[in-house]
């Protein structure tokens, strides 16, 4: 087992006890009869697949069955994890482009946002040998700056912030402009996460857009919209008037490793059609790991 693997496999431990253990179990043993199909379809919805998402690796499987004539549950197995990584985008290569890159994080507030500011700053540094820059664009929220200079301090990366209630456009020029003048190759803005269904967040949201492209030609290079993977469907809601509104060109789906069910990212797959570039699994600042949906695939229904 790789390191990468093994990381996955543990990280993703109690994901697996929720349920897609159980789905393991389901399709173990056994004759396939009529009662199969409702049971699969059943705890893949369970597991925050989503709807679309469950009914359509079920007629798969049905049409495996079928063609082939399995009648045991064990012969299954095998077909239900190359469905499940069939519905996954091919890695994506996380680039950095720019002077500086400019990376905005979006989400509602408790996805772990601004935690994974801190981690994908350490991560840079270590992968990428960057030099990153924290911009504190939440300036609603005291509790966020405060959040985000404790997380620079961890990965020993400046944080740029404003006064309270500041403008975020205006703490993004400046933190572009401080990256110019340090030496710094990317900046990553946390911004607000008041309720997606506010539409003030939403304009808010695009105004820095607007404010990124004026510091810096092309920015933003990335949105990374941040899901809780333990909101499950609810978090579907949000990712899709978070694309609709702020552009965003990838998913990072954070507390894996805690009571979540591990579905949804099937789900953002089916529904959003957008890669999910990394996903959070564990508090540590190491413990923000690029999505690999082979080694997620195999953490999933790891025995």
């Amino acid at each position: 087992m790789t390191e990468r693997l093994r990381s996955f496999t543990l990280g993703l431990t109690r994901t697996r006890q929720q349920v897609f253990g159980r789905l393991v179990n389901a399709i173990g043993a056994g004759d396939i009869d009529g009662d199969t199909w409702n049971e699969l379809e059943g705890t893949l919805i369970q597991a925050d697949v989503g709807v679309p998402a469950a009914m359509s690796l079920v007629e798969s499987i049905r049409e495996y069955v079928r063609a082939s004539g399995v009648t045991k549950m064990d012969d299954l197995q095998a077909h239900l994890r190359a469905e499940l990584r069939a519905l996954l985008i091919d890695p994506q290569v996380f680039t950095l482009s720019g002077d500086p890159t400019v990376i905005l994080m979006v989400g509602v507030n408790g996805s772990g946002k601004t935690t994974t500011c801190g981690k994908l700053a350490h991560w840079l540094q270590t992968e990428h040998d960057a030099k990153p820059l924290l911009a504190a664009c939440d300036t609603f929220r005291a509790a966020a700056v405060e959040q985000l200079q404790i997380w620079g301090e961890r990965a020993e990366v400046p944080v740029i912030a404003g006064a309270a209630n500041a403008d975020p456009g205006a703490v993004l020029f400046d933190a572009v402009s401080a990256a110019k003048a340090r030496g710094a190759n990317v900046v990553i803005a946390d911004t607000a996460g008041r309720l997606h269904t506010r539409f003030n967040l939403m304009e808010e949201l695009q105004k820095v857009r607007r404010v990124a492209s004026k510091a810096a030609p092309g920015a933003p290079q990335h949105v990374l919209l941040v899901l809780d993977a333990i909101t499950g469907q609810n978090a579907m809601a949000q990712a899709r008037a978070f694309k609709e509104k702020s552009g965003v060109t990838g998913i990072i789906v954070t507390k894996l490793d805690s009571s979540a069910r591990g579905g949804m990212v099937f789900a953002i797959r089916q529904e959003l059609n957008l890669p999910v570039m990394f996903v959070g699994l564990g508090e540590q600042t190491e413990d923000l790991q690029p999505f690999d949906p082979d080694n997620f695939v195999a953490g999933l229904l790891e025995n």
